[in-house]
């Protein structure tokens, strides 16, 4: 088996002809959302980005089919409809609140549900302030600059009925009749990064203790699972026309088998691979081979190597 304390992923991952990253529409105008970032040589660039909420969700979406079909990874009734309230809208957790449980109850509810245990929450009900972190982080995958690029196309709502005057039919609905609109295709090289604190699995913060009758290594399996899928499908905005064309992913996954950070830089750092593993071996000259690093060239390889480690790997677990 092997044993994971924080896992890492650092990707360039190459999309063309997407629309996964629009921020909002003016008239008959979607824009797409750009940001300004530093490259590794300090000089300013603005370029597209897909939020790091964008790809939260589409892991979020992937983890909770895989919880929906099997009884190992329970949800509460909200998270089983994928309420994006989580518990804050189970109506049994609502009568739970009335009761004002103490804030490591709220917890230990909270990691009953695998939704909630993975993906977080924040409990503000019923004059409560309690946090569930995470155990998933993203980072926004960001447009490499020089490498990406952002073009607008024009599309019409094609209508056989055009007609100069409009009609009783047209006048009753403003979505009826022919609708001229632009929008945003974006393509290019992305950096993308993850980071996964698989000790906290079933951990609850407030009392530095395991939930009882979670089952952790599942819970990780699936969380690892749900991640190689987003990659593999990146759903979002505007997939019925515009599908991302997934060309390439290269980059390096890290792992630490006990406390340690997993090694992660950012793709926009054309050496990032390089210095993950260069990080990697000074912090095992500290603990020896505590950390590794895999890279991977293809799509093909990190699914390879994603699907060894799901099929090896345990979270790491705190003697308390």
């Amino acid at each position: 088996m092997t044993t994971i304390y924080n896992l890492s992923i650092a990707a360039n991952v190459t999309l063309d002809m997407h629309s996964l990253n629009n921020e909002g529409g003016e008239g008959n105008q979607i824009q797409t959302r750009i940001v300004t970032v530093v490259d590794d040589q300090g000089r300013l660039h603005s370029v597209n980005a897909i939020s790091g909420d964008m790809l939260k969700h589409i892991q979020a979406e992937h983890l909770y089919y895989l919880a929906k079909d099997d009884a190992d990874l329970p949800l509460c009734k909200a998270c089983s409809i994928f309420d994006a309230n989580r518990m804050s809208a189970d109506p049994d957790f609502q009568k739970f609140l009335k009761g004002k449980p103490t804030p490591v109850q709220v917890v230990d509810k909270l990691l009953a549900c695998t939704l909630d245990d993975l993906e977080g929450n924040l409990i503000t009900q019923g004059n409560q302030s309690v946090p569930r972190k995470s155990v998933v982080e993203f980072g926004w995958a960001i447009g490499i600059p020089e490498s990406v690029s952002t073009e607008q196309y024009f599309h019409v709502k094609y209508d056989p009925d055009r007609r100069e005057i409009p009609t009783e039919k047209t006048e009753r609905s403003g979505n009826l009749g022919q609708a001229i609109f632009h929008r945003p295709a974006n393509s290019g090289q992305y950096a993308l990064i993850v980071s996964v604190e698989a000790s906290r699995i079933g951990f609850n913060d407030i009392n530095q203790s395991y939930a009882e009758g979670v089952d952790r290594e599942k819970r990780l399996k699936a969380l690892l699972e749900s991640l190689l899928y987003t990659f593999v499908q990146p759903s979002g905005a505007m997939r019925n026309t515009q599908n991302p064309h997934i060309v390439a992913a290269k980059g390096a996954i890290s792992y630490s088998t006990a406390p340690a950070p997993a090694p992660l830089i950012s793709p926009l750092n054309r050496g990032f691979v390089d210095e993950m593993q260069q990080v990697a071996q000074a912090l095992n000259g500290l603990h020896q081979d505590r950390i590794h690093v895999l890279p991977f060239n293809s799509l093909a390889e990190f699914a390879q190597l994603m699907q060894s480690l799901i099929a090896d790997a345990q979270p790491y677990t705190f003697t308390l």
